[in-house]
């Protein structure tokens, strides 16, 4: 597993990728260029990971039951190796989880089951159900269903929701959504908003003019947001 990281100080970030990206993606959709100037000021530390989408949630050749179990071992990976590491090598105490598309469901899914390892979120174009259809978009589950799906499925956990720790936790975290107006998950996102508000826990939701699902969105957003 290779990641990259970017910087030598300040708050680190988490970095997802989107479905068909790998741990440089961001640096070559020029994400990290419009940052630059807070990583080199210490202010950020960017790290950028691998996402295994093929391996996760579009490995068609698996079952979904595989499918959501190789995403949980990815996820261990994360909490045990990829944090620790981070840890170690800078003693910030604030860690940003940021994605976008399927990256922004990504880091949802991880900040909002363990929100005390977090202190932001930041989450561009993210389809928040994976077992939705929207336009061209299909359930990535294929009709399956199961605890797993349930417990990382962020609009579908955060209902019964009723851990007061986690949700003290929550309430903690400055949440940072962002869509387009035109884009296919905008009901997604206002429907994702109005859980959280019904849970008491404050975020802002950004809607953008158009279709924001692009890379000159994502480094306009960076720049704004994280």
């Amino acid at each position: 597993m290779e990641l990259l990281v970017f910087g030598h100080a300040g708050a680190k970030v988490l970095m997802f990728p989107t479905r068909d990206g790998h741990f440089w993606e961001y640096e070559k959709l020029g994400v990290v260029a419009s940052l630059a100037d807070k990583i080199e000021a210490g202010h950020l530390q960017l790290w950028c990971i691998e996402g295994l989408a093929r391996e996760t949630f579009y490995n068609d050749a698996s079952h979904p039951s595989d499918r959501i179990r190789r995403h949980v071992a990815y996820e261990e990976y994360i909490l045990n190796e990829v944090m620790p590491l981070m840890a170690r090598l800078n003693w910030n105490d604030c860690t940003i989880a940021m994605g976008c598309s399927l990256g922004a469901f990504q880091a949802a899914s991880l900040a909002f089951r363990h929100p005390h390892l977090f202190r932001k979120l930041v989450a561009f174009s993210g389809r928040y159900d994976l077992t939705m259809r929207v336009e061209h978009f299909d359930d990535l589950f294929g009709g399956y269903y199961a605890e797993d799906i349930y417990f990382h499925t962020p609009t579908h956990f955060l209902p019964g929701l009723a851990c007061g720790w986690r949700l003290e936790h929550l309430r903690r975290l400055d949440i940072v959504l962002t869509i387009g107006k035109e884009d296919p998950f905008l009901d997604n996102n206002r429907h994702f908003s109005r859980l959280l508000g019904e849970k008491g826990v404050g975020h802002q939701l950004h809607c953008w003019d158009g279709r924001a699902h692009r890379a000159a969105a994502w480094r306009q957003m960076a720049a704004l947001y994280v």
